[in-house]
């Protein structure tokens, strides 16, 4: 059963009933955007006020003529919202030329985890190399303890004995990317199983 949410704080009459569609609280969603418009569409959702996360990544451009640094997203087609879902939000996400649609399933628009994007935005900030990874449903999952990525949950994968790769996942749009780390530097996390099974 959806609740109703009243934009004005006192009843009267013309007052607006907008119904909220994900619950009462900030909840992260992905809106699936038309590639390479991911920067138009972070830019004017920040104009009408409502929170994003484009997540990008600096890579050397591919143009023939000249060579520099660009910023890429990170999961191309894709833009993170962090907003109370109301019909209002959501009519005006839609609106925004180059959206296409929020990630939903039959039962509406489906929330991502706040640590997922959390751990995101860490790796990010920490400014080692990231590598877009496929998305994993095995593995032993581990929180990182030391370091810049302190904090973050996800699968490690093992290259050599000292060395392993930490890959972080975003559920709804089945995307993960990954960063080499030192293997003392993560421990079993707890209660979590130490394999997934599909």
């Amino acid at each position: 059963m959806n609740k109703v949410e009243f934009v004005s704080d006192s009843l009267h009459e013309g007052s607006i009933l907008y119904t909220s569609l994900a619950g009462d609280e900030k909840a992260w969603f992905a809106i699936y955007v038309q590639v390479n418009h991911e920067k138009e569409v972070s830019k004017k959702l920040e104009i009408k006020a409502i929170d994003c996360f484009l997540p990008l990544l600096k890579t050397w451009s591919k143009r023939k003529d000249r060579r520099k640094k660009i910023d890429v997203p990170l999961f191309p087609g894709y833009v993170f919202v962090h907003t109370v879902l109301d019909n209002y939000t959501n009519v005006e996400i839609l609106k925004t030329p180059g959206a296409v649609a929020l990630l939903r399933n039959s039962e509406g628009p489906l929330p991502i985890p706040d640590y997922q994007i959390e751990n995101l935005q860490t790796m990010l900030q920490a400014e080692q190399i990231l590598s877009p990874h496929a998305y994993l449903k095995e593995g032993d999952w581990v929180k990182v303890v030391r370091g810049p990525f302190a904090g973050c949950v996800g699968i490690l994968l093992r290259q050599n004995p000292k060395k392993g790769r930490l890959v972080v996942g975003v559920d709804i749009i089945q995307r993960s990317v990954s960063v080499e780390l030192d293997v003392e530097d993560v421990q079993a996390l707890p209660g979590a199983n130490t394999t997934l099974k599909t």
